[in-house]
């Protein structure tokens, strides 16, 4: 188990710089061709979005006193998360996108760690209003492309980010993850992961 635990921190301590160098916000990746499979994808090309994603999920599995309380968390992410790239397609324009982001993986990644238990409705509104702004990078892209295919793609986008969600769940439920410290090592990546982005945006 100890040496489990070493070989986790250690990867995550080495990917680190890797994962600072990916996009930040609205990413650098074009969208080609977009449709519904480039949408289910894009959120695995970013290490923001996808370690948020993931985050959400882990949180909500760690800190859920009920099973009833698993999903609120992931579902105001992913509804305000549709929310913001609508408004990003309209052609609405948030300010400070980016730090937002970067500040929502710091966030996210301390309430992992500490396995800070909120009233689920709290825990939706707040990972909701992190998530606007990461829905906003995302139809900011968008907006280039005609109105079916961006619509294709966020309807992709909003199935990876469920699924991101219910990966992340899916490890926070784990026996062995539940109270151990390979979990709240997870979340310490994650908002050191923030607190990096942060850094390079100062």
């Amino acid at each position: 188990m100890r040496l489990s635990r070493s070989i986790f921190l250690a990867v995550a301590a080495t990917a680190l710089p890797f994962a600072a160098s990916a996009h930040v916000g609205v990413d650098g990746a074009a969208h080609h061709a977009a449709g519904f499979v480039q949408g289910f994808l894009h959120p695995f090309t970013g290490m923001d979005h996808l370690a948020a994603m993931l985050g959400v999920g882990l949180w909500s599995a760690l800190a859920a006193r009920r099973a009833r309380d698993l999903l609120w968390a992931p579902l105001g992410f992913a509804s305000m998360l549709l929310a913001g790239a609508l408004l990003g397609l309209a052609g609405l324009q948030l300010p400070a996108v980016e730090p937002a982001i970067a500040a929502s993986l710091l966030v996210i990644g301390l309430l992992a760690a500490a396995r800070l238990r909120l009233p689920a409705l709290a825990a939706a509104v707040l990972v909701g209003a992190f998530a606007v702004f990461h829905g906003a990078a995302h139809g900011y892209e968008l907006s280039g492309d005609g109105t079916g295919a961006a619509l294709a793609a966020l309807a992709g986008m909003l199935l990876a980010t469920v699924s991101l969600h219910l990966a992340g769940v899916a490890l926070g439920s784990l026996p062995r993850w539940r109270g151990a410290l390979i979990a709240r090592a997870a979340g310490g990546a994650v908002a050191l992961f923030g607190v990096v982005l942060l850094t390079r945006m100062a």
